[in-house]
């Protein structure tokens, strides 16, 4: 095989007592970068730091629960004999998309009071996001995890010997059937690359004047398009033919579709940076002019 990918992956780093994943570590890495990321367009947009940096706090701890719940709801029953199990986050099992939406809702209600429009703030977010998920997906390269189907593609991930520990089970998915050699598709690898592609679109895109809520739209429709695609070659629970990732995917996909090629504006929703119009002035423009 010509091309394969072969290593031996690092899945625990052991510093006495301690042992650390670098999947951890990325993701940490990726969250700090992202938000660094976002700091020089919140300021454009009239956002200060230190309305700023509580947001962040808020979207960390999201992160962590909404990519949890949502793994565990997605692979409910091998919680049903242990359901402590739930709380063992640093044993593996989170879903990015719910990461995503996990740190969204958290920092939603903050964005509200503090009056910052929720377009705003996202629009602000979307390349760094980005830019998260390719610095994250480091981790999960290191650790050979979200291992999927047998492949001749060039880029597949050759399976190591049976002794060798990697982050997801290396196909077939019975780890004691497992045929050490095989090339299986690497996604984490190709999830990197098209989130660097969105990434730097999402960075021309901003050098130009769009309405509020574009930037993170064309997030949602370019990386929910990936997680489509890069989850048919995956090895994972199934509903009506599709893993969680891509029905939550394809709703997104249609909601930033609806925005960006029927409604072509600022939705009405999340503009909190409005003040809304005194009660008079409403009824002035009811009435209409004087005569």
């Amino acid at each position: 095989m010509l091309g394969a990918i072969s290593y031996d992956p690092i899945v625990r780093i052991h510093i006495g007592p301690l042992a650390i994943s670098p999947h951890g570590i990325f993701i940490a890495i990726g969250f700090m970068v992202g938000a660094w990321f976002m700091l020089p367009e919140s300021r454009k947009r009239g956002m200060p730091d230190e309305v700023i940096y509580p947001l962040f706090t808020l979207a960390a701890i999201g992160s962590i629960v909404g990519a949890r719940v949502a793994y565990v709801v997605n692979h409910l029953g091998d919680y049903l004999s242990s359901p402590l199990d739930i709380l063992l986050v640093w044993e593996g099992g989170i879903s990015l998309l719910g990461g995503f939406f996990g740190a969204i809702a958290f920092a939603m209600p903050r964005m509200r009071r503090e009056k910052l429009s929720f377009w705003k703030v996202m629009d602000a977010a979307a390349p760094g996001m980005a830019l998260g998920v390719v610095v994250g997906r480091i981790g999960d390269l290191i650790i050979a995890d979200h291992l999927g189907k047998t492949t001749s593609f060039f880029l597949g991930y050759r399976c190591p010997p049976l002794d060798v520990e990697t982050g997801s089970p290396c196909a077939p998915t019975d780890l004691m059937s497992r045929t050490p050699g095989a090339i299986v598709h690497q996604t984490a690898l190709y999830d990197m690359i098209l989130a660097a592609v969105l990434l730097l679109v999402l960075v021309h895109l901003r050098r130009k004047v769009h309405f509020d809520g574009f930037l993170i739209l064309v997030f949602g429709l370019g990386y929910g398009i990936n997680r489509v695609i890069e989850d048919f070659l995956r090895e994972d629970t199934r509903r009506l033919g599709l893993t969680a990732s891509q029905w939550t995917a394809i709703t997104t996909i249609c909601l930033s579709l609806y925005v960006l090629a029927v409604l072509r504006r600022t939705p009405r929703w999340g503009r909190w940076d409005e003040s809304p119009a005194p009660a008079a002035t409403v009824r002035d423009e009811a009435d209409g002019p004087e005569p």
